[in-house]
């Protein structure tokens, strides 16, 4: 498959696309709001220098983090425009960067939707994070002689087997790739097996490491930890996802039974889930709180339920271990770097291909575990909670990777 056919089955496809965005409006109302922009209907500017981001959701806005404002920092005359995909990666543009960028949706990838967005923008360049390839919008970039930076860039084994049953579609859309900065060596080998020049390619390393952890967000998460009883010990389940609450709710009856004042805390990692995660929890029998109304936390209180966006950093500093979210179920799991960072050792499931080399470097320097089930998850936070100086050591090795 092609270019030419995978714009036209694109096409073809746009009722379902529409059909789509209609029925995850009714988990997330954000995703019926600003249409046109996923259009390229979005507000021209006459700034002629503008450097354009596109990070497709938390992660990745939190991921280009640090670039951003080195970008602000080193390029003061040229102005920023980020654009995400959903709505929580819009959100988390306006709390890392308030009004120091400007922000859209990102046009899905038809080229009319591509070339209106490009006639009202003008970017300079573009940068894109991580694993976002887009055929059509990365084309028309090199039509328009917009350079193509790809950034902290990933190829898990499993996406690159699912580029290479396109394999002239891959090749296209590498082709108009200007340069690629990869996070790892791996990483590189994969995007030069699927077609892209080596030449083109620089192994940096993943800025994700550059995460630089400001004194009020360790104050607040000091506070937190106040709030929630500094005797207690915390457990926190950070961006979790469907299946994995029910399957970490016993561990927690369990660990309870054996620590009474064990406190847990449950992050969703997609708003949209809060309310279910909220009446699951409240199934359970648990007493439980939510973040969001500010409910007072009192010794009796099992569960917080963390629906609010930005606090996470806080969270884990306020949390003894850390599970990291979407490594019981198979998505490849999430970023251990946050919690590590604040000296906090993470436990995660058997799905972490997303973060293949953070992992073995997490392992590797003894900063936390991996576990293939929930037995082993129950074992594994049993044996931190029961071991402050171990999570003191683990959570040293953290900081210094």
């Amino acid at each position: 498959m092609g270019l030419s056919l995978y714009t036209w089955l694109l096409r073809l496809a746009l009722p379902l696309v529409l059909i789509r965005l209609v029925w995850r409006g009714f988990r997330n109302s954000n995703y019926w709001r600003r249409w046109p922009e996923r259009f390229g209907f979005v507000t021209s500017t006459d700034n002629t220098e503008i450097i354009w981001i596109h990070a497709v959701s938390v992660g990745e806005v939190r991921a280009a983090e640090p670039l951003v404002k080195s970008l602000l920092h080193h390029y003061p005359n040229h102005h920023i425009h980020v654009t995400t995909m959903t709505p929580t990666g819009s959100i988390q543009v306006q709390q890392s960067f308030s009004q120091r960028v400007s922000h859209c949706y990102v046009p899905y990838d038809y080229p009319a939707s591509v070339r209106r967005f490009m006639r009202r923008i003008k970017p300079k360049i573009l940068i894109t994070m991580e694993t976002e390839l887009w055929p059509n919008m990365f084309s028309i970039c090199q039509q328009s002689s917009v350079p193509v930076l790809v950034a902290n860039a990933r190829m898990s084994e499993k996406s690159m087997l699912r580029y290479q049953r396109y394999p002239v579609l891959a090749k296209q859309t590498l082709d108009t790739i200007t340069m690629v900065a990869a996070q790892t060596r791996s990483d590189a080998d994969r995007m030069e097996m699927l077609g892209l020049d080596r030449d083109r390619i620089r192994v940096t390393g993943s800025i994700k490491f550059d995460i630089d952890v400001g004194e009020d967000v360790l104050k607040a998460g000091r506070d937190l930890r106040k709030q929630w009883g500094e005797s207690r010990k915390v457990w926190i389940a950070a961006s979790t996802h469907e299946d994995e609450e029910q399957r970490l709710l016993p561990v927690f009856r369990k660990l309870k039974a054996q620590f009474p004042d064990l406190f847990f805390v449950v992050v969703p990692r997609h708003p949209e889930r809060f309310d279910r995660v909220w009446k699951l929890c409240k199934q359970s029998g648990l007493k439980v709180a939510r973040r969001s109304t500010n409910e007072d936390i009192t010794n009796n209180t099992d569960i917080l339920l963390g629906d609010t966006m930005g606090e996470l950093m806080k969270f884990f500093v306020a949390s003894d271990v850390a599970f990291i979210g979407g490594s019981l179920v198979p998505l490849g799991g999430h970023n251990p770097l946050e919690a590590l960072a604040v000296a906090t050792p993470v436990v995660f499931g058997p799905s972490m291909y997303n973060f293949e080399d953070i992992k073995d470097r997490t392992l590797s320097c003894n900063a936390g575990k991996q576990i293939t089930d929930e037995t082993e998850l129950y074992q594994q936070i049993r044996l931190y909670l029961s071991d402050p100086a171990e999570i003191n050591r683990s959570g040293k090795n953290g900081c210094a990777m």
